[in-house]
């Protein structure tokens, strides 16, 4: 069973590189982030003609969010949004597929620590860890998987001197994506590969996906029953080199049956 996560930065931009990237990959659930798009607009025929079935909480122009999975398998409990939390932006959804829980996130990025959008985001994070919390009481396979916007490390950033303390590096949100970890969880890419230079994300300006300057911000977070299933996780890099990108690419776990 292989599960991925990739925010599409728009999906009725790229959706084309995803049915191409699912033609290439078939992986059996794929999260998705940034859709871009209202809730009635989603490509369901695309998706289904390309043989997934799909849950989704859209918003137009900006957040939303998806799951996709491989038919025949199906999407059970279906979650919309962090229940309890009054949030006008639509960044979570959750469902059980094949006995895992699957939670799929586009974390808040949070602008800069001095923007006003940076205490929703420590707050936001607050709200995600207890209800992850929640969830681990009755999912003891569970997989959160999405852009985090933190990455946990200095080894994580091409330039940790000039990320020092900036979004997606301070200390408040490091310490938050260690919360998760406390909760039990592993990050499964680091399960399987402790170099350096690793990203997800490159900016579209200066070549940095060309001169490898990006940061690892696309997590997926596992509980240690999938820890014991866990072969290989990986960053796939060939979306990011197509026409008309996403500044993200996928990054898949894979499990055994």
């Amino acid at each position: 069973m292989q599960l991925a996560t990739w925010n599409v930065n728009s999906l009725k931009v790229r959706l084309p590189q995803v049915l191409q990237w699912l033609a290439d990959s078939p992986v059996d659930v794929l999260c998705l982030q940034e859709l871009k798009m209202d809730q009635d607009v989603f490509p369901l025929a695309e998706i289904e003609a390309a043989g997934y079935r799909a849950a989704w909480f859209g918003q137009k122009t900006y957040n939303g969010v998806a799951i996709l999975v491989r038919q025949p398998l199906q999407l059970d409990d279906v979650v919309q949004g962090i229940p309890g939390y009054d949030d006008p932006q639509r960044r979570v959804i959750a469902a059980t597929v094949n006995g895992v829980r699957v939670i799929c996130g586009y974390f808040v990025n949070g602008e800069a620590v001095d923007s006003p959008k940076y205490p929703y985001k420590l707050e936001w994070l607050g709200k995600l860890h207890a209800y992850v919390a929640d969830e681990l009481t009755r999912h003891p396979q569970l997989a959160l998987l999405g852009d985090y916007n933190i990455a946990p490390e200095d080894r994580d950033v091409y330039d940790p001197e000039s990320w020092h303390e900036q979004v997606l590096c301070s200390t408040p949100e490091r310490a938050a994506f260690q919360a998760l970890i406390g909760l039990g969880l592993a990050d499964s890419f680091r399960l399987f590969n402790q170099e350096d230079k690793q990203y997800s994300w490159w900016d579209y300006r200066a070549m940095m996906f060309r001169r490898n300057k990006g940061v690892r911000i696309d997590h997926i977070l596992i509980t240690p029953a999938l820890q014991a299933r866990a072969s290989a996780c990986v960053i796939d890099k060939t979306p990011r080199k197509w026409e008309r990108p996403s500044d993200h690419t996928p990054v898949v776990l894979t499990l055994a049956d």
